[in-house]
């Protein structure tokens, strides 16, 4: 949740075309999430194995280290991945909304959950037992491939990461981060008439800094840099990005 801070002191960048440089790696093109790339008669079958079911916010879906006994989709709502170091710190690994298949890795894979998922907001959900989602996969083996390519566009996402912490500090780590959240929300809440784009998930500075490995005074300066180039706009719990085309080339290092 982010705290209310000053308004931009600096001129609106003017909205121009994402260009690659040396900075972060150019973001991933959006695409449906799981649920959504279903057909109707497959979207049937997966609800009539599954168990509809909610979770307050700050509600734990699926914990590390367990036993793998279900896969969940998100219906409504927002949920953070997380790991536990070794030294007992949370590192956000990544957000999850509406239509997105998780806690699947496990399944398929029959190991224990290497992360967890943990509600943002309120989400609905549906659940999905373990046996009753192989068996579904065998009856529709086209969902194979979808699976298969939710577990590789996430690897790419892992890999992306990785690139930002070793190419980008700062401002154009936090802008790269950003520039993602608001594509990821614009899919399921268009942007604005003059453009702008309200970042759904309601993640704190704090776990701001934890995905992207920086301290939260790190992530307020950043934000405060990021609010006097007319980037984003922040408030309460809130925050807006006034000019992803400018976020985008900021984050690849385009000044």
């Amino acid at each position: 949740m982010i705290e209310q801070t000053a308004s931009p002191t600096g001129p609106r960048r003017g909205a121009r075309p994402a260009a690659r440089g040396a900075g972060t790696a150019a973001p991933a093109a959006p695409h449906d999430a799981f649920w959504n790339a279903l057909d109707a008669a497959q979207r049937a079958d997966l609800r009539a194995a599954a168990r509809p079911r909610t979770y307050p916010a700050r509600t734990p879906l699926c914990f590390q280290g367990e036993d793998s006994d279900h896969i969940i989709v998100i219906e409504s709502g927002w949920a953070k991945v997380t790991s536990t170091t070794s030294d007992g710190r949370d590192v956000v690994l990544a957000v999850r909304g509406p239509g997105d298949l998780i806690c699947e890795s496990a399944v398929l894979g029959g190991r224990r959950r290497s992360a967890t998922v943990t509600a943002l907001s309120p989400v609905r959900a549906l659940v999905v037992p373990a046996a009753r989602f192989t068996a579904f996969l065998d009856g529709h083996p086209a969902v194979w491939r979808l699976v298969s390519g939710t577990l590789v566009r996430r690897q790419d996402d892992a890999d992306r990461r990785l690139q930002a912490h070793v190419s980008a500090r700062g401002a154009r780590r936090l802008a790269g981060l950003l520039a993602q959240l608001a594509e990821m929300s614009a899919r399921h809440s268009p942007p604005g008439p003059d453009g702008r784009i309200a970042i759904a998930p309601p993640l704190s500075q704090e776990e701001l800094g934890s995905w992207m490995d920086a301290s939260r005074e790190t992530v307020a300066r950043a934000l405060n840099n990021l609010r006097a180039q007319g980037l984003v706009r922040t408030g309460w719990r809130k925050i807006v990005v006034e000019d992803l085309p400018g976020l985008r080339a900021y984050a690849d290092g385009d000044d």
